[in-house]
């Protein structure tokens, strides 16, 4: 048996940013809260809420007790990003605000914000329903569509005497963004397309096709709820039959591993280091 972990497998550089303002500010005296879970990762949630750090939504009621949240309160904004709306309101708000928006988010929200006060519509490739695309979304001025699939692109019916502006989420499918964005302008739009996805993003997808098409068996390890991880499952699960979702080592029960297997094990980009090397060292016990 062989083991091969992916080299860009866990934390990516916006998501560590993020974690570690909030165990920052876990060590601080004061009550800490994030907007919305801080990333898609249960393990790392309950090992802040162990901490004193509760999550709130974006009406400022923590989960916990149904209340809203006092004005001594520090208020965590996740790598995710929020709206234009929703930053006013914090601002306006009283509390504490630290800010852990991924860099290459706000730059989005940059491109956003000056491309629709050009008059330009917005198209947005990316799933509606993350919290970071809804987050895009609240920057731009006028209209702003978000496409996932080639039947969302053709429901588009933007005027075509001006530009449309095209960025994406920046955990989409680099190959399905290409194809979508070929599609818009096969429609006759003028484009501009900005190409947000993460470098590390694409890195991560790239080096996981790689490895799943070398490999016979594949562990893609994250969070239930973390779209980039169920991204790359999508990926490996293309090159290699035997792909698996792995959330917990409790997942590797009903897989089985003979001795000549050649195993891959990537994760997503919000998932802790100590769950790929947890989930490594079962694997490697499996041939014992």
């Amino acid at each position: 048996m062989t083991v091969t972990i992916a080299k860009s497998a866990g934390f990516c550089f916006g998501v560590k940013r993020a974690v570690n303002l909030v165990y920052e500010e876990a060590e601080r005296e004061g009550n800490v809260y994030t907007l919305g879970p801080i990333i898609h990762n249960e393990t790392v949630v309950e090992d802040l809420a162990e901490k004193g750090v509760r999550i709130i939504d974006e009406n400022f009621i923590c989960a916990d007790d149904g209340k809203r949240i006092g004005q001594d309160s520090t208020v965590v904004i996740r790598s995710h990003g929020i709206s234009r709306k929703m930053q006013n309101e914090l601002e306006e708000s009283g509390f504490r605000v630290v800010d852990a928006t991924c860099p290459f988010v706000r730059k989005i929200h940059d491109i956003v914000m000056e491309q629709s006060h050009l008059g330009h519509p917005v198209v947005i490739i990316g799933d509606p329903h993350h919290p970071e695309v809804t987050g895009i979304r609240g920057w731009a001025k006028g209209e702003c569509e978000v496409v996932q699939t080639a039947e969302d692109v053709g429901l588009l019916a933007f005027s075509k005497d001006v530009p449309l502006c095209i960025v994406s989420q920046t955990t989409f499918n680099f190959h399905k963004f290409q194809e979508l964005v070929e599609i818009i302008k096969s429609l006759g739009y003028h484009v501009v397309v900005t190409n947000t996805i993460c470098g590390a993003t694409r890195e991560r997808q790239i080096e996981a096709m790689e490895l799943a098409a070398a490999s016979d068996v594949m562990l893609v390890i994250g969070g239930k709820h973390s779209s980039n991880t169920q991204k790359l499952y999508d990926i490996c699960r293309s090159q290699c039959s035997r792909t698996y979702f792995v959330s917990t080592t409790a997942d590797l029960d009903g897989i089985r591993f003979s001795g000549e297997d050649r195993i891959g094990i990537t994760a997503g980009a919000s998932t802790p280091n100590i769950l790929i090397q947890e989930v490594s060292l079962h694997v490697r016990r499996a041939e014992l």
